[in-house]
């Protein structure tokens, strides 16, 4: 026999890939011994996690909060003063933001207030983000953001998307500030930017439900707790962001500056952040989109506007009602998505002497945007259909959607129940029986190896320690329970994702689609995914999966298409050249060039599955998710912040595992992009 044959027949067999299969058989092997060991008196520690071990913080977190609210001072004030002052400083700028754009200037409180002056017309609205359109680009966005504020008035979401653009308007720039700062800070201190990034990977993983408890006890329920709400979530991008981007900085121009003798000060803000203002503006762009994914969960503690509407259409089972507002939520992303794109790219104006000129022909946009504003108050005394958009002129489609609904239930309930049932007999329920069956310390030791194995010593301490914390805290099932489902959800998505993406790098037709599909999805508020799907297959897990999938494949679509497409052109010739059919050159060339990318789109699935799984416990999920809402509701701080915590922990160990991943495939190959 041909040595060389075996030897390439069982190549794959490497010294990694048989301590998986190792402890793979391992695994099996305790999980059976564990069931056995169970069933013994005494026995049950050797599989279920003691409760008499538990040591939770929750009761030690909820009592300090407590003390934060009623005994904490700083001498001059307490901490109840502090927040409140914070609340007073941030609804003043919010409020005023509300009268210009939704309700008007009031005179009193309550139902004998009296407005004197009404909010701004939608005419002028419209006017308004046309012009910065045209300012930012071209009178083509002029018109197709304009377009989009069009179609929040003709379909009657005007005043709900006025509240919540009130919110961002406030919440955005806070955001942007605060996390400029600090990636400036991090920029100049090393130290700064490692006591920093743990702190901002929290903010990032903590499902919003935890802290939502924390920032009532603390702001009260309303508008600015919303507002604090937001900007945690939104903020810690726009801080990486800046801190890469000021990195990025061309070293010439850096020495440029010193050259010239530039001060700290004079080198931060006239020659780093200019230079670095397209890598900054993209950051102004995550804040914008994950402020109005955000907008939803934060009508639960006052925001109001759209995100109210969905949640109150979710609560009924109001598809129509929910899908519009949702849509309009997508509306008004697309068209504040096109305008930040195009600031981005904005160049400098060039400087020309204007002191000569009269005034309307400096600043013709603002001159004209003026006089609309002043017409349209006037015309709006007399015809009011001009400062409100009419209602016998809004068009509806809820009934569309609820009779699309109600058709597809009764023309296709046995077909739907055959794939429900079929994916959860053959799919999901191994997946649930495997987890929950392994013993708690053996899971532990698995994913202590894992780290050693990709990451070496720091990377096994981490996922060790993350695991352990976990079961301490006596949430051993839940984090079982939500690593079912998010690895169920994740897996499925992967599988349908992958190949899609492998079809849109190689097609630019099917890659038009696929990108304006994707884009969809990854504007759709979470909430959104949740209505039609509780509609076609009522609660329970498997109404979970198929939400947390249609919500978590962007990822694993884009991420896939762009490995493939940045593969250098030369490999792909040199590998044509060698005889390769397309079948050899996509399994044996391209995908393993595109792996580290695949696993990033992985990464990011993993991601967005969790943070849609804390959603899902609207549906009866019994989860971590579902132990953070409960939290919520209960307004248990401790609790949920503790859960909360589990749920960053398994999302930080899967972002270390797969990133380590990551780089190992790309030294394997000689990848260095």
């Amino acid at each position: 026999m041909n040595v060389t044959g075996i030897n390439r027949r069982f190549v794959w067999l490497s010294p990694r890939t048989l301590t998986w299969l190792a402890l793979l058989v391992a695994t099996l092997v305790v999980t059976k011994f564990s069931e056995r060991t169970a069933q013994w008196k005494g026995g049950t520690w050797i599989r279920d996690y003691p409760t008499t071990w538990v040591k939770s913080p929750a009761n030690v977190i909820s009592r300090s909060t407590k003390w934060l609210i009623n005994d904490a001072t700083f001498g001059l004030f307490t901490f109840t003063q502090l927040t409140r002052g914070i609340s007073f400083v941030v609804e003043q700028p919010y409020n005023w933001a509300l009268a210009v754009l939704s309700e008007g200037f009031m005179d009193g409180v309550g139902r004998r207030a009296n407005q004197i002056l009404p909010p701004l017309s939608w005419i002028a609205v419209i006017l308004l983000v046309a012009t910065l359109g045209h300012y930012a680009k071209s009178w083509r966005l002029a018109t197709a953001v304009g377009g989009l504020f069009v179609y929040l008035a003709v379909f009657g979401q005007w005043e709900s998307s006025m509240v919540t653009l009130t919110s961002l308007v406030i919440a955005v720039p806070i955001g942007v500030g605060v996390g400029l700062a600090l990636g400036l800070w991090s920029y100049r201190s090393q130290r700064v930017e490692r006591v920093i990034t743990p702190f901002l990977d929290l903010m990032q993983t903590i499902p919003t439900f935890a802290y939502l408890v924390p920032i009532l006890f603390f702001f009260g329920f309303g508008p600015v707790s919303a507002l604090v709400a937001t900007i945690i979530y939104a903020m810690p991008p726009m801080a990486r962001v800046t801190t890469l981007a000021v990195r990025g900085v061309d070293p010439d121009i850096k020495n440029f500056g010193e050259m010239i003798g530039c001060s700290q000060r004079q080198m931060t803000w006239r020659i780093l952040v200019p230079a670095a203002k397209t890598g900054l503006m993209l950051g102004v762009n995550q804040v914008i989109m994950l402020s109005l994914n955000m907008v939803i969960i934060a009508s639960m503690i006052g925001a109001g506007g759209l995100g109210y509407d969905v949640l109150e259409s979710l609560r009924r089972l109001d598809i129509g009602r929910g899908l519009e507002a949702g849509l309009a939520i997508v509306v008004l992303a697309i068209a504040l998505d096109r305008l930040s794109q195009a600031f981005s790219v904005r160049g400098q104006p060039e400087r020309v002497q204007i002191t000569e000129r009269p005034a309307w022909r400096r600043w013709p946009r603002i001159l004209i945007f003026v006089i609309v504003v002043i017409a349209t108050f006037l015309i709006g005394k007399v015809i009011a259909g001009v400062q409100t958009y009419p209602e016998s002129l809004q068009i509806t489609t809820g009934s569309f959607w609820d009779e699309f609904i109600s058709w597809i239930n009764i023309n296709f309930f046995d077909t739907l129940e055959s794939i429900k049932v079929f994916l959860l007999q053959i799919f999901l329920l191994p997946i649930k029986r495997l987890l929950l069956a392994v013993p708690w310390w053996w899971t532990i030791s698995l994913v202590t190896i894992a780290g050693w194995n990709l990451g070496r010593l720091r990377l096994a301490l981490l996922c060790g320690a993350s695991a352990t914390f976990i079961a301490v805290c006596g949430l051993w099932d839940f984090a079982m329970f939500t690593l079912y489902l998010c690895g169920a959800s994740v897996i499925l998505s992967m599988i349908i994702g992958v190949p899609i993406g492998i079809w849109a790098a190689h097609s630019e037709r099917a890659a038009r689609v696929i990108g304006l599909a994707i884009d969809t999805l990854q504007t759709l508020p979470s909430f959104v995914y949740l209505i039609p799907v509780v509609m076609l297959f009522r609660v329970g897990d498997f109404t979970a999966l198929i939400a947390v999938v249609l919500y978590a494949l962007a990822p694993a679509v884009r991420y896939t298409w762009h490995g493939i497409r940045g593969i250098d052109e030369q490999v792909v010739e040199a590998a044509l050249v060698s005889g390769c059919t397309s079948r050899q050159l996509l399994v044996r060339v391209k995908l393993p060039l595109a792996l580290p990318e695949i696993l990033l789109g992985l990464n990011q699935t993993i991601m967005l599955a969790l943070s849609m799984l804390v959603i899902t416990a609207l549906v009866g999920t019994r989860d971590l998710g579902q132990e953070v809402y409960v939290a919520l509701v209960k307004a248990n701080t401790g609790r949920g912040i503790v859960a909360g915590l589990a749920i960053a922990l398994i999302a930080i160990t899967a972002d270390r595992l797969i990133g380590a991943a990551a780089r190992g495939a790309r030294e394997r190959y000689g990848i260095t992009r």
